[in-house]
């Protein structure tokens, strides 16, 4: 059975406040750091608890540092649950571990069964916003009731087509050994690909190159990251499949119009997918809203969240 602890390694420090104590955000809800023990591995997540729970689920070289814009707006209005998906950030993931879209999601669901969380909003970056597609499309398939709406920012999708050729390219032996000899060790770089994320360079948080280098120095995050894009073109399929069972849930999109890492007009045929479904679009903006243009983000994910009650 999960287990979950509380021995903290690293704690959280809002955007807005770092160089306060760790541990209470901007609107003095507290934020707690927690590990959870999964069949696969040891899981770490933040906790800040005010409401209804909404998970939330980064991207492909993202973890729970990629939210720390986005945990002080939204506890005052929701329990959130900041995961660090297994192998990601500071989460320790088994040796052989599966880490298909389908199986990440399948422990997106054991979180929430090991923590009890019997209804929750749920909202998925990137390749976690895939992730998200396929916990939504398996509570379809199991007739779980439990999720409630679904918030997609710039999720992959059938649509984009960037990534369909560099992923597999990059989960192919050679060329994650040209990765790793390159962008995995050469700090010098880390600029390079981050760059390519934001639609303004000049608007790179200042802790930014720092955070998303740390897993990468402490847990091999990037290994993780080759791993699963060997699944890519598996993957794009089955959520190809998975998307018309979920057409009913209701939605949020939320896209940069400058983003380079999945493709802003993908976001047209996707909207057509769902019923219920809002597109939120951010004028030059890049792959990460929630960093790049973090207030404007938050108010519009508020807004959804709350039904235009958050102001």
């Amino acid at each position: 059975m999960p287990i979950e602890t509380q021995n903290s390694e690293e704690k959280f420090i809002p955007a807005a406040e770092r160089k306060t104590p760790a541990g209470t955000s901007r609107a003095g809800v507290a934020v707690e750091e927690r590990w959870l023990e999964l069949a696969d591995g040891r899981m770490r997540y933040f906790k800040a608890a005010s409401g209804p729970a909404l998970i939330l689920i980064h991207g492909l070289i993202g973890y729970s540092f990629s939210w720390r814009f986005t945990i002080p707006a939204l506890a005052p209005h929701a329990t959130v649950y900041a995961i660090d998906n297994l192998g990601a950030g500071l989460s320790i993931a088994n040796e052989g571990m599966d880490c298909t879209v389908r199986a990440t999601a399948e422990r997106v669901l054991q979180f929430a069964d090991a923590l009890g969380i019997r209804d929750f909003d749920l909202l998925g970056t990137s390749r976690g916003g895939g992730v998200a597609i396929m916990v939504a499309a398996i509570c379809v398939e199991r007739k779980d009731a439990r999720l409630r709406r679904l918030v997609l920012v710039a999720p992959i999708n059938p649509w984009s087509p960037h990534g369909k050729r560099l992923a597999p390219f990059l989960g192919s032996a050679f060329g994650s050994m040209l990765f790793r000899n390159t962008i995995e060790r050469w700090r010098s770089l880390d600029y390079l690909w981050l760059r390519r994320l934001f639609g303004d360079g000049s608007k790179i948080p200042p802790d930014s190159l720092e955070g998303y280098r740390m897993p990468v120095l402490k847990n091999h995050s990037f290994r993780h990251a080759l791993r699963i894009v060997r699944n890519w073109t598996a993957d794009l399929a089955e959520l190809e499949t998975a998307l018309p069972k979920i057409r009913d849930y209701p939605t949020l999109l939320m896209w940069g119009t400058k983003d380079r890492a999945v493709d802003f007009h993908s976001a047209e045929p996707l909207r057509r997918n769902f019923r219920d479904v809002r597109l939120m679009a951010f004028e030059g903006v890049g792959h990460l809203p929630y960093e790049e243009a973090p207030e404007d983000f938050n108010r519009a994910l508020v807004d959804f969240l709350t039904g235009g009650k958050g102001n």
